[in-house]
């Protein structure tokens, strides 16, 4: 399973960045695995396993 397999309710991915710098999570302002160029909401994986949380989908 992947993790592409799980709900992502209207949440579309950015790229993974290949280095330094870094755009900050706009929850908690540390790093995140995405490129600063990014224009768009991005989170830390702390910040985005605790945003799935919240918005997982319940069955």
């Amino acid at each position: 399973m992947s993790e592409d397999d799980y709900c992502l309710i209207g949440s579309a991915r950015p790229p993974r960045a290949e280095g330094p710098p870094y755009a900050e999570c706009v929850l908690c302002r540390k790093p995140t695995e995405y490129p600063e160029s990014y224009k768009g909401i991005t989170l830390c994986p702390v910040c985005e396993w605790q945003e799935a949380q919240r918005t997982s989908c319940s069955g």
